[in-house]
């Protein structure tokens, strides 16, 4: 059972200079290469997303490497600066594969402690010359386990080493990722292994999903051959880490885009007349106004606590990745509700960017887990599970 009351430095939960410098060259860097109208161009195209902007974020900026430690090509910064990556990149809607490559994929091999993987493959995800995501990651994470709760995909040995078979659905960045983590049933139990898919042994299948900006894919291995990475005993360790942290990145990419439908809205409200005055005078929208900034206060405080113990490696990070996936969905799905609905008639058409980010936050709301799987789940933690109602 986790403490009830962590103790958590109250200075982690703040931002320091270096990270609103960052801020500010991120937001610049999106408003000027990474319009609305620039991630709709971009999401006609094979790729889905923009390499030239990719590869700026990774060489200019360095956002790839900044939770990577300094040994493997990284910065050497901690999670709390990748955070702040992925909260711009969530107001902005960016529509490439950070989530499955930066956050899932690279702490996948830091938790996993194979060295010699780490050194093969972090290099060059912090360079932005690899992208990356994870397969059979447990029932909540992208592309989970068959019907029978067992892996959907199995490793046997060949020949010359490792192949892989079976199938994992709604893979994230399926069909793009030069890379894929796999959480594979063995006959001493699950294992992940590293495969770089090739189309004779791997077909990779897209899938159509609300959220366009977020591309998921259909795995299907034939003897794929495969690396085994890290210990087998740790396999379930670095799978359930690897999903808290994602959860904790994803909290911080909803608090971005509710930031954006809020002042996206107040804008629109304020400029917006009707009986002679702005209809953000009028006191029932005020009210509504009022009622996303508190769920986006509360959110901002959950993603903050995840954040902070995902940067130091807390054992409360479970308890905080619950938290912070519950309230930041619940805060997005509103915040993007009330952009929609207070934009009025204009708020509906397909040419408007509000629809954009609905889709992206009830896409996101599901991700790794609905909201009453995350309760539940965090009654467990804490000790609740089981005890009668007061």
């Amino acid at each position: 059972m986790h403490r009830r009351h962590p103790e958590i430095d109250p200075q982690l939960l703040s931002e320091t200079d270096e990270q609103r410098q960052l801020r500010t060259v991120l937001r610049d860097l999106y408003a000027e290469a990474s319009g609305v109208e620039e991630v709709r161009k971009h999401l006609a195209t094979p790729c889905g997303y923009d390499e030239a902007l990719w590869v700026r974020l990774a060489g200019e900026i360095g956002v790839h490497g900044l939770a990577i430690p300094e040994e493997y090509g990284g910065s050497g910064f901690t999670f709390a600066e990748l955070a702040v990556a992925l909260e711009e990149s969530g107001r902005a809607l960016y529509c490439a594969p950070l989530l499955p490559t930066v956050v899932l994929a690279a702490h996948a091999l830091l938790f996993s402690g194979d060295r010699t993987a780490c050194e093969r493959y972090l290099p060059r995800i912090a360079d932005g010359t690899l992208t990356a995501t994870v397969a059979g990651f447990g029932p909540d994470g992208p592309g989970g386990l068959d019907e029978s709760g067992e892996p959907g995909v199995t490793a046997e040995q060949g020949r010359n080493g490792w192949v892989l078979r079976g199938r994992a659905d709604f893979v994230l960045d399926g069909v793009g990722a030069d890379l894929l983590l796999v959480r594979a049933g063995t006959p001493a139990g699950p294992r992940i292994f590293a495969c770089e898919p090739a189309p004779g042994t791997c077909r990779r299948t897209p899938r159509r999903v609300l959220d366009e900006t977020r591309r998921q894919a259909l795995v299907e291995f034939m003897g794929a051959p495969a690396t085994a990475v890290g210990a087998a005993e740790e396999a379930e360790g670095t799978v359930s880490a690897t999903l808290d942290t994602g959860r904790a990145a994803l909290a911080a990419e909803q608090v971005g885009g509710s930031g954006h439908a809020l002042d996206a809205t107040v804008a629109f409200v304020a400029q917006r007349h009707q009986f002679g005055r702005p209809i953000g005078s009028f006191q029932a929208v005020k009210h509504r106004l009022a009622d996303v900034l508190v769920a986006l206060e509360a959110a901002r405080s959950g993603s903050a606590y995840a954040t902070a113990c995902a940067a130091i490696a807390s054992p409360q990070l479970p308890v905080a990745a619950c938290a912070a996936a519950v309230v930041c969905s619940e805060t997005f799905r509103l915040a993007t509700a009330e952009y929609v609905q207070l934009h009025g008639g204009i708020g509906f058409t397909w040419e408007h960017p509000a629809h954009l980010y609905v889709r992206r936050a009830r896409g996101a709301e599901v991700l790794f887990g609905a909201a009453d799987q995350h309760r539940t789940r965090l009654a467990g933690l804490v000790g609740f599970a089981g005890r009668p109602a007061a």
